[in-house]
């Protein structure tokens, strides 16, 4: 059995150099996402990201930047795997679609659908932020017997 490709998609309805700064931007990215990061997605830099409100953290190499098409990393959460950021302009805004690839371990399975899931929410939580400015904190939420005590 070959291991499960994640896929996610969404339209946002703002403009494609807006999306993908939201992306790269650190400052745009944790209103949706993680909590800290170590700098903006540069290629070939090692960015640090952290969720706090987890108290975990993980490495990205970024491995490519096409500035307003398309960001890969490689992250080794929860084990090395690729990501893939594609943007392309739509009619009603920029379609983001999200391939997550390279999953392997024990249950690659339980492993994609978690992914899935993930790849989700913060593509629903990149569209509130950018289209209406609502931080819905979905990332910290989706969990939230797991998190930090006093995180907010």
């Amino acid at each position: 059995m070959s291991a499960p490709i994640v896929k996610a998609q969404m339209l946002i309805r703002r403009p494609v150099a807006v999306v993908f700064n939201a992306f790269v931007d650190p400052a745009v990215t944790t209103k949706f996402w993680f909590s800290r990061s170590s700098g903006k997605l540069e290629a070939g830099r090692r960015i640090r990201w952290n969720w706090e409100m987890y108290s975990v953290g993980d490495d990205i190499d970024v491995k490519t930047i096409e500035p307003d098409t398309r960001i890969v990393f490689e992250w080794s959460f929860p084990k090395s795997n690729l990501v893939e950021l594609r943007l392309s302009q739509h009619a009603k805004g920029t379609f983001v679609e999200v391939t997550n690839s390279g999953l392997r371990g024990d249950d690659v399975v339980a492993e994609a659908m978690d992914l899935t899931s993930g790849w989700n929410i913060v593509l629903c939580a990149a569209k509130a932020w950018l289209e209406h400015g609502i931080e819905l904190k979905a990332v910290a939420d989706k969990a939230p017997n797991h998190n930090v005590e006093g995180w907010d």
